[in-house]
């Protein structure tokens, strides 16, 4: 599972303070491509300073951006931002998670 790597990868970076939310956006931002109907989504994983950096992005065509109180929600799980966008490899959904 996507949110496991995300985790155990924040953990060899030396950040265990934030396991819950690390897994909670993870999740939440895989639905959040996923929901594009696409059959893959990419989870990339960066840290800067006290901060990491979690974007999934769908691998489908490009797709008007829908909000439909997502980034609330992600908002709602920690982030301390988070935002969406469109290009041709697909749409990208991401947060910032202070650690």
């Amino acid at each position: 599972m996507a949110s496991d790597h995300v985790v155990l990868q924040l953990h060899e970076w030396g950040h265990r303070e934030r396991d819950r939310r690390a897994t909670d956006l993870t999740k939440l931002l895989v639905r959040m491509a996923a929901a594009d109907g696409g059959r893959q989504v990419s989870v990339q994983l960066a840290d800067q300073g006290q901060q990491a950096l979690i974007v999934a992005l769908s691998h489908r065509p490009v797709r008007p951006v829908v909000d439909g109180g997502a980034l609330l929600e992600l908002a709602g799980l920690g982030a301390a931002s988070c935002g969406m966008d469109t290009a041709e490899d697909g749409r990208r959904v991401w947060a910032v998670l202070d650690l």
